[in-house]
């Protein structure tokens, strides 16, 4: 999978109370949206893995993204 990147993208990943943080400018969140729609294309168990040496701001959190197998229903919370 071949993933491009906008020019300028700052992206950071951080855990705060169980909950994780993504933070990123407009040209990281347009690279996510990408990123995230190739690897929908893929098969389930491809994934993406974003750290501070290849993608994400100094400090970061790694964070894995996996594809899953397609959902059998629409899940929601609340």
């Amino acid at each position: 999978m071949e993933l491009e990147w906008v020019e300028g993208a700052e992206i950071s990943v951080r855990a705060e109370d169980g909950t994780v943080v993504l933070s990123a400018n407009r040209e990281g969140l347009l690279s996510l949206a990408g990123h995230f729609a190739a690897l929908a294309k893929e098969a389930p168990g491809s994934h993406l893995h974003l750290d501070e040496s290849n993608a994400l701001e100094d400090g970061s959190a790694a964070l894995i993204v996996e594809r899953t197998k397609q959902a059998s229903r629409i899940r929601t919370t609340g």
